[in-house]
C-alpha cells in the first residue's frame, strides 16, 4: 500500500459487500484498503498487523458480534476511528453502536458519495449520523424528562437485542447458538430473559413480537 494513502480495514461477513466497499475506497487517491475480514478474530489480527486509520464494521458478522468487536477495538485502540456500515436501520443499532465506541453509523442503502462522506468525517475525528437520526436525538432530548422510562426493547442488553433480532429473522435456538458461538442452554437463558423483560408469556408470543419488531424497522 502507498504510504501516502490512509489504510482502511473492512469487516463484513458478505464477500460481495467487502468487494464493493473495497473498490469504492481504493478508487480514492488518499485511501486504500489494507485488510478485509469476515469475523472479529481475523479483524483484530489484521488491525494489529496493519495499524489502519479507520475500521469499517458491520453489526452482524460471521460467528461474532459487531458490537462486541467495536468494544474490543475501542479498548485496545482508543484513538482508532470506527464506522459502522450495516444493513440494519439506524433505529435498531445506531445508538448502541455509538455507545459501544463507534464514531459513525451509516446504512448500506445509502449512495456511495454519502458513504465516503461518512468515512472522511469519522477519520477527521468527528461523529457521523444521518440528518434524520440526529434530528431524532435532539427531539428526544428536548421531550424526555429526567425520569422518563425507556421503552422495553431499549432496556435490553446488546446480546439480548442480538438474540431478539435473530429470533425475528426466523432462526432456531440451535441456529442462534451457532451464529453467536454460544451454548444452546445459554441461548435458552437469553430467551427467558427476553420473555421476562418484554412481559411475554411464552415462546410463541416472543417469536411473534420479534417478527413484528423486525418488520416495523425494515
Amino acid at each position: 500500500m502507498n504510504e501516502t494513502r490512509k489504510g482502511v480495514v473492512i469487516v463484513d461477513d458478505h464477500p460481495l459487500v467487502r468487494d464493493s466497499v473495497s473498490r469504492l475506497i481504493n478508487h480514492e487517491s488518499d485511501l486504500a484498503v489494507c485488510g478485509e475480514a469476515e469475523n472479529a478474530d481475523d479483524a483484530l489480527q489484521i488491525i494489529r498487523e496493519t495499524s489502519p486509520s479507520l475500521v469499517i464494521v458491520d453489526i452482524t458478522l460471521k460467528h461474532s458480534s459487531g458490537l462486541e468487536l467495536i468494544k474490543t477495538i475501542r479498548a485496545e485502540y482508543p484513538e482508532l476511528p470506527i464506522l459502522v456500515l450495516s444493513m440494519h436501520e439506524e433505529s435498531l443499532y445506531a445508538d448502541r453502536a455509538i455507545r459501544a465506541g463507534a464514531s459513525g453509523y451509516i446504512t448500506k442503502h445509502q449512495p456511495a458519495d454519502e458513504v465516503l462522506l461518512a468515512v472522511r468525517r469519522v477519520m477527521a475525528g468527528n461523529i457521523y449520523l444521518s440528518e434524520k437520526l440526529t434530528s431524532g436525538y435532539l427531539k428526544s432530548l428536548l421531550a424526555a424528562g429526567p425520569k422518563m422510562a425507556l421503552p422495553a426493547v431499549d432496556r435490553l442488553t446488546d446480546r439480548e437485542l442480538e438474540v431478539l433480532n435473530l429470533i425475528g429473522r426466523g432462526m432456531t435456538v440451535r441456529d442462534i447458538a451457532a451464529q453467536l458461538q454460544l451454548a444452546t442452554p445459554t441461548v435458552e437463558t437469553y430467551r427467558a430473559r427476553l420473555k421476562e423483560k418484554l412481559d411475554l408469556k411464552n415462546a410463541a408470543e416472543l417469536q411473534h413480537f420479534a417478527f413484528r419488531w423486525i418488520r416495523e424497522r425494515e
